[in-house]
């Protein structure tokens, strides 16, 4: 007998993940992924997850119910996404799949979920710190764009906190990073902290960084970049990586000191797994506490690497069953 299940999706601006939530238990099945630049709209890419599903035969032509983490605000009846061309109308789509409750979610938001269920084997901590239990949560992570959201326990029930921070104002500490402020500012009419930690933004501070020692751009996409860094090949390669571990250490201060996020701070996305030694050996936790008389306060909470597979689709998952 086909059995029953939930949608679940985490859409960001480079890649669509998919996957079917147990109805009975906290397990996920048929992950697949499909690239954003595949499909003309978010409806064609679950078309062709859908497809898959119901070739299968073992589930429920369609779901019971469905949570979508996408990459963008989700107030309006129509969602734009802010690093892709999709556009998702949240009535058309719940009519499309025959659903009387579809739920949309900020990405952030789904991994703020995630958090909950994530034990030692799921990240990696750098530095010291340990989480205070009922404290706030921040997390925040850098990929397509740059994700930030919050957590904090209401009783026995999590209570996130959605947000845009990942647009906050760039605020640069030392000489280098004036500079390369300056020369971001010729390029763009305002810098915020997405404009540095993002696919685009490592790219951003490389070029910068090129312009500023007369140095050629060598290096074409963000993975050429951080290639080229972790293997010590290039050094603007190498300052250009560092940069982006020391900016993402005080952003993740400054949002910890906002959040009072004495619970920890998690980093999520898809960049930070992926160069997880070398930030580790970087002045991301350095500049994490380098906030002056707070440094005793930053120094007791734990900064942690997301390492766990589909947070966002866990998250999904977790933010369903506490609804149900």
């Amino acid at each position: 007998m086909a059995r029953p299940w939930y949608l679940l999706a985490d859409i960001g601006g480079t890649n669509a993940r998919f996957g079917i939530g147990d109805t009975q238990s906290s397990d996920l099945h048929f992950l697949c992924t499909e690239a954003v630049s595949d499909h003309p709209s978010a409806r064609s890419a679950l078309e062709s997850f859908l497809s898959r599903v119901r070739a299968s035969g073992e589930w429920e032509p369609l779901p019971a119910e469905g949570c979508l983490a996408v990459a963008c605000p989700t107030d309006e009846p129509v969602i734009t996404f802010t690093n892709s061309d999709w556009i998702i109308d949240k009535q058309d789509l719940a009519l499309f799949l025959k659903l009387d409750r579809l739920s949309v979610i900020n990405d952030f938001s789904a991994i703020a979920y995630a958090t909950t269920s994530l034990g030692e084997s799921n990240w990696e901590q750098i530095g010291p710190g340990a989480e205070q239990q009922q404290q706030p949560i921040a997390i925040l992570g850098p990929g397509t764009g740059l994700g930030v959201s919050g957590i904090f326990r209401d009783g026995g029930e999590a209570r996130v906190l959605s947000g845009e921070g990942g647009h906050v104002d760039f605020a640069p500490v030392g000489p280098e990073e004036l500079e390369v402020l300056r020369v971001l500012l010729g390029r763009y009419k305002r810098v915020s902290a997405e404009r540095l930690l993002s696919g685009a933004g490592l790219q951003n501070i490389y070029w910068a960084l090129s312009e500023l020692g007369g140095t050629p751009s060598v290096h074409a996409t963000p993975a050429d970049i951080t290639t080229s860094a972790v293997a010590s090949e290039d050094p603007v390669a190498v300052a250009s990586l560092m940069l982006f571990c020391s900016v993402l250490g005080g952003v993740a201060g400054n949002l910890a000191l906002t959040l009072g996020a004495r619970g920890g701070v998690y980093i999520a996305g898809g960049i930070a797994p992926r160069i997880l030694g070398f930030l580790k050996n970087s002045p991301f936790r350095e500049r994490f506490v380098a906030k002056g008389r707070f440094r005793d306060y930053l120094d007791a909470i734990p900064t942690r690497v997301i390492t766990a597979d589909n947070p966002g689709l866990l998250g999904a998952l977790t933010y369903l069953k506490q609804r149900s």
